[in-house]
């Protein structure tokens, strides 16, 4: 099969980008169903984002104060106490 170049319009930044043959054979050999929909800047800021949010898509993640219910130690925990449950240090959940 032979490839040529397509313009394509991205969905983040609305700039035309060229999805190269090359590109395109690349993503035949892949097995990828589906053209880009971002043009290289726009996925490398997303991909970007990603990887320092730890999946929170570029959020830092909340974390809350507690104090572990089995040795006392004030720790933090990435949920919202409620009271009506044990709260544990990452050590005493680990031994759960």
């Amino acid at each position: 099969m032979t490839f040529e170049d397509k313009t394509l319009v991205c969905s983040d930044c609305n700039e035309e980008f060229v999805f190269t043959a090359s590109e395109q054979e690349f993503y035949e050999e892949k097995g990828f169903q589906n053209e880009p929909r971002r043009c290289k800047p726009c996925r490398q800021k997303k991909k970007a984002q990603r990887s320092s949010g730890g999946g929170g898509f570029g959020r830092e993640r909340q974390t809350f104060p507690a104090t572990c219910a089995e040795c006392g130690v004030d720790t933090e925990v990435p949920f919202k106490p409620r009271g009506d449950r044990p709260v544990y240090c990452r050590e005493c959940y680990q031994k759960q």
